[in-house]
């Protein structure tokens, strides 16, 4: 019996650790902002998440609750659709380097996940660009994820597959890890669809960091029918002043020439009509005498 416990034990707090998925290590600068994307199962979609500090769980304290206003140090956001809430960290100092990914359980033990924060002066172990990156539906992008540290380089998507190779593919869109710069391998994901969005992570070693790409439909253009969408069979209609005889289009210097000749005439004809003006008032003023 004591057994038989202890192993439903043992599986519930298994259970309960695969509840959230999120990183375990990041590598941050002072100063800077960090946001990380903590998965849950869909049986907590409706319930509160939270973000707790502390290096134990029995002793971490909340920082900030989706069913609270965030804070200008914490900020958190739930995506319901995607099961997925994050949380943003601000200022980082030496002191922002423990934290829980967690889900509220009425009635019961709280469902969290552990990360730490690796908080430098210097340049972090791992890092990117920028976390945001958008790309258009049908093209590339591009992902630089910089590193000062040694390990296997990965590129995985949350609660999803990581890829190792230098080509392959993950969830249907096309992945290429290309390493031959120093301190740096280059990510690029082709042929993105509107399901290639969600939050990705590049890995070195034991270290992680966090970057969410949109896949977003390409801008329209703007011609002389109103807004329409690129493509490669329909040209834009021009819009620039018809050629000239000599087959050029006028230039700014035309433009300049034509318009001193036409304020020449006009001066001219003010000038002759103010003149005849004068001769006839001096007419009729020696007809009066």
């Amino acid at each position: 019996m004591t057994v038989h416990l202890s192993f439903l034990l043992i599986i519930t707090g298994l259970t309960g650790i695969h509840s959230i998925t999120t990183v375990s290590e990041v590598s941050v600068k002072a100063g800077d902002s960090v946001t990380i994307p903590c998965l849950y199962d869909s049986k907590y979609t409706n319930h509160v998440k939270y973000l707790c500090k502390g290096s134990t769980w029995s002793s971490c304290s909340y920082a900030v609750k989706t069913n609270q206003q965030n804070s200008e140090k914490f900020s958190i956001s739930d995506d319901k659709k995607q099961r997925i809430f994050t949380v943003t960290i601000k200022d980082l100092t030496d002191k922002d380097t423990d934290y829980w990914c967690a889900v509220e359980i009425n009635g019961g033990s709280d469902v969290r996940e552990y990360f730490h924060l690796s908080v430098n002066r210097d340049t972090p172990s791992l890092y990117v660009d920028h976390q945001e990156i958008t790309g258009f539906k049908g093209h590339t992008i591009t992902i630089n994820c910089h590193y000062h540290n040694y390990g296997e380089m990965k590129w995985c998507r949350l609660g999803s597959s990581c890829m190792t190779t230098s080509s392959g593919s993950i969830d249907g869109t096309r992945v290429t890890i290309n390493a031959n710069v120093p301190n740096v391998f280059t990510v690029t994901m082709s042929g993105l669809r509107t399901e290639s969005s969600g939050w990705y992570w590049c890995v070195k070693g034991d270290i992680q960091m966090p970057v969410h790409v949109t896949v977003t439909e390409k801008p329209a253009t703007i011609t002389a029918t109103g807004l329409t969408p690129v493509s490669p069979t329909l040209k834009p209609v021009n819009l620039t002043p018809a050629p000239t005889a000599q087959g050029g289009h006028p230039s700014l210097s035309d433009h300049l020439k034509i318009f001193g000749i036409r304020l020449s005439v006009l001066v001219l004809v003010v000038m002759v009509t103010l003149f005849i003006c004068f001769l006839i008032k001096r007419h009729s003023k020696y007809m009066v005498n």
